[in-house]
């Protein structure tokens, strides 16, 4: 039995992302997000102009008359959404946590897809892979994707992106489109599982953060605790010289995260906790439409 309070989350963002999905979203994801290859639509007489190697053989021979195959894009994709809910999520410093905006960002890529006719499923992962939820459509089961992001309990607290990208490579063995929903908080090195999934597959990083993690307030001696390894570090973030090697370090962090992305020609979208994601998304779909278009 789901708690109350959790069906209420479910409801709030259903109503939330489908509204940004309506509004927004939904005819820039169709433009962006390419069908895998080409089907068979009808034929029709051969005008001049038309390829020749489109010619139907068969039909021209029956009829008496050249006809052609006219073939469409093939639009039906699987979308797999990869999300971490390892404890480094149960963090935030605004009203929302990261893990319920992975669980949103979760909600509103998954009705894009199924708005668009798309099939999409489900991995929840820490430092090993917990729920999976095999592609499929409809809007029920898009709110069961939703349900599995908010209600799953994780078993574990570390984060381990390799187990979720082997596992993507196991249940999608044609190319879908991938997003990984991370902080990518982790110590593993992560690029070579990231660049085979990126060379398999349309691999998009969705990057959730907090403000508090880029910069931290002047609040003198803290002590903070690794939620993943119970590891603890006294700081005192009265010191001047101690909050810019933190804000240095993170800087350093993130600058090499994105360079291992354009490395390996992964597109990128980070958003924070508090703050609007539709922006963003926006910008995102923009760049790689034009992209698309040179």
């Amino acid at each position: 039995m789901i708690p109350r309070d959790v069906i209420r989350k479910i409801r709030h963002i259903e109503i939330r992302t489908r509204r940004a999905v309506n509004d927004v979203f939904a005819g820039q994801y169709h433009s962006v997000f390419k069908g895998q290859g080409m089907e068979f639509q009808e034929v029709r007489e051969y005008v001049p102009g038309d390829d020749i190697r489109a010619i139907d053989w068969n039909v021209t021979a029956r009829t008496g008359h050249p006809y052609v195959k006219e073939f469409v894009e093939e639009r039906e994709l699987t979308v797999m959404l990869l999300a971490d809910v390892s404890a480094s999520n149960r963090f935030g410093s605004a009203a929302q946590l990261k893990k319920d905006l992975v669980a949103e960002m979760t909600a509103v890529l998954a009705f894009s897809a199924v708005r668009n006719n798309d099939r999409a499923g489900l991995i929840l992962f820490t430092d090993e892979v917990e729920c999976h939820v095999p592609p499929r459509k409809g809007a029920s089961h898009v709110l069961r994707v939703i349900r599995e992001a908010l209600y799953h309990r994780p078993r574990r607290a570390g984060t381990r992106l390799s187990p979720a990208l082997d596992y993507l490579h196991h249940v999608c063995p044609r190319r879908a489109v991938a997003f990984l929903i991370s902080d990518f908080l982790c110590a593993e090195d992560y690029e070579r599982p990231l660049a085979v999934a990126a060379r398999r597959h349309d691999l998009v990083a969705i990057v959730v953060g907090d403000r508090r993690e880029q910069s931290w307030p002047r609040a003198g001696l803290v002590r903070w605790q690794d939620a993943e390894t119970g590891r603890t570090v006294l700081a005192d973030t009265s010191d001047s010289a101690t909050r810019r090697a933190l804000t240095a370090r993170q800087a350093a962090r993130r600058a090499e995260r994105n360079a291992l992305f354009r490395r390996h020609g992964i597109d990128a979208v980070e958003v924070a906790t508090g703050a609007p994601y539709e922006k963003e998304l926006i910008k995102f779909f923009r760049a790689r439409e034009r992209r698309l278009r040179v």
